[in-house]
């Protein structure tokens, strides 16, 4: 972190610290307002960018924006003269690191830069730890280290050579197309097309024609030779999910392809051999549909050659702090962002939440709160309410940052009184007695904070 670019409006500030920073051993460049220096970006791409808060048009504030929205990687460290120390204050919640009051002393500035470049480094170790901790724990496109997953994942590499149909069970959001699509990658077909098809999104009439196409003329609509997913798939894999929802009609005719490995579309005379590798997925008890005369039990002991059940996410936790920590890397390219993680009361809530949408709702409550955040740090006010609500009221009172006794004491003692009242079912003179004061101070306390909703 050797470059470092000076954006001051004031010369005399730019000569200054462009000779101090040069004994120092630094390369430096001056700019005298925030469009000069984003026009210097790209020739001379500092580490830190040493800016002045306070400027005419482009201010510190609107150049930090513009390199965030630009994930330009530079350390911004703010410079404020007296008077000035809230905007520095505003800049540092926006993503500056660090800021330095005018006037300055000489060790001042270097301190600060000196600093700075120790947080990069290990910001740096940081990346690069959780880079390896990443390769270490992906298996293709799926990120686990728990002992359940770390099975399936060995499966998958046994099974993945063999034309074998395979059954993928569990909750919604576990991620049963990726364990599909691992099996596909992980074979000899992985050159051919793997398709995806949703047996529950398309209409029981269209269901037909859409795995096994038509020839024109075969229905009213039929204007031309359709191609179906079977004969798309050719060679590849054909992936149905939520096969649970597929027609008895259907069913019928989908076991017939697995015994004979042939289609016939719609209108046409012939069968047609294909050669697919089937994965079907559920979240449904197909045993118990069997049982009630929803799916066809041959059809049933046919697609469950191999079972592979995905466990929810509540029952393995300690893959949710490798997906956090991916989540917030992934989204920070894809949205421009740049949080750096999540704050310890966050983080525990997240870990402790029970995701009954699991990963998929992980991934989605991640990218809402790195959206909403006001800083570069996730915090239990970010997450989403239902997150929230898991925590505990006191805890959650702590958690606000509010550092007021007055007012922390007065919340906490709300807490507490609705407790009381909600144990004693209304009754006010028992309730007093659990917190230990006195009827006639309980009524007080109840007109006080107002607590009409008992």
């Amino acid at each position: 972190m050797r470059r470092v670019l000076v954006v001051d409006d004031e010369e005399n500030i730019r000569l200054v610290l462009r000779t101090l920073l040069k004994k120092q051993g630094y390369e430096v460049e001056v700019a005298d307002s925030g469009e000069s220096a984003l026009a210097a970006l790209d020739a001379f791409d500092p580490d830190v960018i040493l800016t002045d808060v306070r400027m005419p048009r482009m201010d510190g504030l609107d150049l930090l924006g513009t390199l965030k929205a630009k994930q330009h990687p530079a350390t911004v460290i703010v410079m404020s003269a007296y008077g000035n120390v809230d905007l520095a204050i505003e800049a540092m919640k926006a993503g500056a690191y660090d800021y330095v009051g005018k006037p300055f002393k000489p060790d001042e500035i270097v301190l600060a830069l000196r600093k700075a470049e120790e947080r990069e480094t290990l910001r740096r170790e940081n990346r690069a730890l959780k880079e390896q901790i990443q390769k270490d724990n992906q298996f293709e496109s799926i990120l686990a280290k728990s002992r359940e997953m770390l099975d399936i994942f060995r499966t998958v590499a046994k099974i993945a050579e063999f034309k074998t149909t395979v059954l993928i069970t569990g909750e919604s959001g576990t991620g049963k197309e990726l364990v599909a699509r691992a099996i596909h990658a992980r074979s000899s077909r992985k050159g051919a097309p793997f398709f995806a098809f949703n047996c529950g999104a398309i209409t029981e009439n269209l269901l037909e024609s859409e795995l096994f196409g038509h020839k024109k003329g075969a229905f009213t609509d039929a204007s031309s030779d359709r191609r179906g997913r079977f004969d798309e798939a050719d060679t590849g894999t054909l992936f149905l999910d939520e096969i649970g929802e597929l027609p008895l009609s259907l069913q019928v005719k989908l076991l017939r392809v697995l015994q004979e490995e042939g289609i016939r579309r719609l209108g046409d005379s012939k069968d047609m051999h294909v050669d697919v590798r089937i994965i079907a997925a559920t979240h449904r008890d197909l045993t118990a549909d069997v049982k009630a005369g929803r799916f066809r039990e041959d059809l049933f002991y046919r697609i469950n050659v191999l079972a592979i059940p995905i466990p929810p996410l509540r029952s393995r936790p300690e893959d949710v702090g490798l997906l956090i920590d991916h989540f917030i890397t992934r989204n920070n390219a894809r949205l421009g962002t740049a949080v750096r993680g999540v704050s310890a009361e966050a983080r525990k809530l997240l870990l402790e939440y029970s995701w009954p949408g699991n990963v998929r709702e992980l991934q989605n409550a991640i990218e809402r709160a790195m959206v909403l955040a006001d800083t570069d740090v996730l915090q239990v006010a970010d997450l989403h309410e239902r997150i929230r609500e898991t925590l505990d009221p006191v805890q959650m009172q702590l958690a606000t940052g509010e550092l007021s006794i007055k007012k922390t004491s007065a919340a906490v003692e709300q807490i507490l009184i609705r407790r009381a009242l909600q144990k004693t079912k209304g009754n006010r003179t028992r309730a007093a007695d659990l917190l230990e004061i006195s009827h006639r101070a309980l009524l007080y306390k109840i007109k006080d904070y107002r607590i009409t909703d008992l």
